[in-house]
């Protein structure tokens, strides 16, 4: 079994989460500002429609698991794998095709947490962007809510209304990371209960940090295309497989 040293601590693959609350909110924004963003990586974005890339804005709060109890906010975008072939043409279906041909995976561009070693595990195992933040989570009220602030500035504040309850499976996914120079594939399952989703569903105020400013260039705050919340869900992380461009 592979194990990793973090702080004095091991830390054994994969690594399991036993229970977290998460909440997310989904975009569309222009896939050339998403590209923009995604300049220093060599993933492409999924544009889901002609022109139009996803964007995914969450917060969780990790009750139990391997790497401790802590908060976490998560800047993402649904990638295109990078070894797949050249994206078809624009069509009103083109995003659909691709995505049942070649599969879609989530790029993790920023990733704040609010504790030490969670953010040492994260960098070192996975190559997860992660960075030390103040995150304060208000989970037990009807609506979800995180303000997140980063160097003493506001980043974002965002209100998630919880929806109606849908059915959910266990879901095999892919996140992929770029750190050092160096881009990763991570596979995770998350195991999920008590999921609500709606249309719509979320409030955001930007603040004055750096990253507030890039998600504005991406044209938020503006409304939601999907919410959905998770009152309890078990994941499982792989190791990291290192990706090379063909």
């Amino acid at each position: 079994m592979a194990s990793h040293l973090i702080q004095g601590r091991r830390v054994d693959m994969p690594v399991e989460i036993r229970d977290a609350t998460a909440c997310t909110a989904m975009y569309l924004v222009r896939a050339d500002a998403a590209r923009a963003v995604l300049a220093y990586s060599d993933i492409d974005v999924t544009e889901v429609l002609p022109g139009k890339a996803l964007c995914v804005l969450g917060f969780v709060r990790y009750n139990e698991g391997d790497l401790g109890s802590y908060n976490e906010f998560g800047v993402g975008f649904m990638v295109r794998p990078p070894d797949a072939a050249r994206p078809p043409a624009r069509s009103m279906l083109a995003g659909l095709k691709d995505i049942r041909l070649h599969g879609a995976g989530a790029f993790v561009h920023w990733l704040p947490v609010d504790q030490g070693f969670t953010l040492e595990a994260g960098r070192t195992i996975w190559g997860f962007p992660k960075e030390l933040a103040e995150i304060d989570l208000r989970l037990s009220s009807p609506y979800k809510r995180c303000v997140l602030r980063k160097d003493g500035r506001l980043v974002i504040d965002l209100l998630i209304r919880p929806g109606m309850p849908v059915p959910a499976a266990p879901a095999p996914m892919e996140a992929y990371t770029h750190l050092d120079h160096g881009t990763r594939r991570v596979p995770w399952t998350i195991r999920p209960h008590g999921v609500r989703a709606r249309p719509g569903g979320a409030l955001i105020r930007l603040g004055n940090h750096p990253i507030a400013k890039e998600l504005s260039e991406l044209g938020l705050p503006k409304r939601a295309l999907l919410t959905a919340t998770i009152s309890h869900a078990r994941m499982t992380f792989q190791a990291a497989r290192p990706f090379t461009s063909p």
